[in-house]
């Protein structure tokens, strides 16, 4: 796990080297190097304002208010002993009122995150299967994914919008830009981070099958219940809430459920630990 978390504090200074860099190259060609050092100072100035308030932006953005205790005891309690095993602060929670059942966490790390759950996904799982989910979102914490999870999304979210202005060079924009966005995605996050979550899951739950039920009820919500957002979201859910074509088909990070389902069931039954 500390392996884990060095990469990904790793993959963060490379995205701001190279926002950085692209920054300092556009400044040099402009005005030379008195403008390279002012385009690459807004860089830093840009990069710390979404390492401080990135999660704020994208809780926003997905409709996300913060959630009143007494609105479901059990999920307060049930984050702060998952939080408890993993040995990370407990994060601030969210709720989205929405029917579509989701859950995602977004911050910097362990000592400051946020999990965001929508009432669709309350009312959906039972217990152990909410468990599992909780448990999958927060391994993604103590590893740090959340971090660069939230950095990329973040960069691919605005690039995505930045197409929105272009009047009648909007198609064109998006032509370029998305692919651009999706490339910082996948440069940055790896399927495989999907399927440790999900081993750290089972083992802090006792058991995989909690986890594996929950995804299949998750993947076949996508059938039953509409959905709508930015598809460079696409990496902060538990599964892929997007249907697999157009824009939304360049953003899938997630490993196909039936893979992740057949690891989980391949898995003895281990005793928690964190």
């Amino acid at each position: 796990m500390r392996l884990a978390a060095a990469r990904n504090l790793g993959k963060t200074w490379l995205l701001v080297l190279i926002l950085c860099a692209f920054f300092g190259a556009s400044g040099w060609a402009i005005g030379g190097y008195r403008t390279a050092s002012l385009f690459v100072f807004c860089a830093l100035l840009a990069t710390a304002a979404v390492y401080a308030y990135a999660d704020r932006a994208l809780l926003g953005m997905l409709g996300a208010r913060e959630f009143a205790l007494a609105e479901d005891p059990r999920l307060r309690s049930t984050v702060d002993v998952i939080s408890a095993k993993l040995g990370i602060l407990p994060p601030k929670l969210y709720l989205i009122p929405d029917g579509f059942p989701r859950a995602f966490v977004a911050g910097r790390g362990p000592r400051g995150s946020a999990l965001a759950v929508s009432t669709g996904l309350l009312f959906a799982l039972p217990p152990a299967e909410l468990e599992g989910v909780i448990a999958h979102e927060l391994a993604h914490v103590r590893s740090r994914d959340v971090l660069v999870q939230t950095f990329a999304t973040m960069l691919a979210v605005v690039l995505i919008e930045l197409s929105r202005i272009g009047g009648f060079l909007e198609r064109a924009l998006l032509a370029v830009l998305g692919p651009t966005a999706a490339a910082f995605v996948h440069l940055l996050l790896s399927p495989k981070r999907e399927l440790a979550a999900d081993r750290v899951a089972a083992r802090i739950c006792g058991s995989p099958h909690g986890l594996a039920d929950a995804l299949l009820r998750l993947d076949q919500a996508s059938e039953l219940v509409s959905f709508a957002a930015n598809p460079a979201t696409e990496p902060l859910y538990t599964t892929n809430p997007f249907a697999v074509e157009g824009l939304a088909a360049l953003f899938v990070t997630h490993p196909p459920v039936s893979e992740r389902v057949a690891r989980l069931r391949g898995l003895e039954s281990v005793s928690p630990a964190a």
